[in-house]
């Protein structure tokens, strides 16, 4: 498939508006193309992802109002930096495709120097996880997804 043409100064407007705002990341769509900018706390540049909506509609993946919307959806209680392993070394907490219990550790987040673990609210499988270590995440944003 072709890479669609990027618009340059649609990317330097975003960028622009991502630094007047103080936001640590703007996704804009239009159509079937993607632009996702975003900064990662204490990094000078921001980062520019464009997809169209073919690349994002992965086998097994769901889009943004499908994800948030979803029943086994597990979300953020909290803004700071999500860790997916107990230490940089460990293996995941969990992967895609495993089995959990209820209250075990998914994952945790980092927030004002304390690590809080976010526990498996029922029983299920990780269908999905759609956050990276040591990724920034806010309130309410969808971690993972549980069936």
């Amino acid at each position: 498939m072709a890479r669609p043409k990027i618009d340059e100064e649609l990317v330097r407007q975003l960028v622009k508006l991502l630094d007047e705002s103080g936001l640590t990341e703007l996704d804009y769509s239009i159509g079937k193309l993607r632009v996702r900018v975003s900064r990662a706390a204490g990094k000078a540049a921001p980062a520019v992802a464009v997809e169209t909506s073919e690349q994002a509609a992965a086998p097994g993946s769901l889009d943004a109002d499908a994800i948030s919307s979803h029943p086994g959806a597990v979300t953020s209680p909290m803004v700071g930096t999500v860790y997916v392993a107990p230490e940089p070394e460990a293996p995941p907490f969990v992967k895609t495709g495993d089995s959990v219990s209820e209250g075990q550790t998914l994952l945790l987040i980092e927030a004002m120097k304390t690590m809080n673990p976010i526990r498996a609210p029922f029983s299920g499988t990780v269908t999905q996880i759609l956050v990276t270590n040591a990724a920034p995440v806010e309130y309410g944003e969808v971690l993972l997804i549980l069936e």
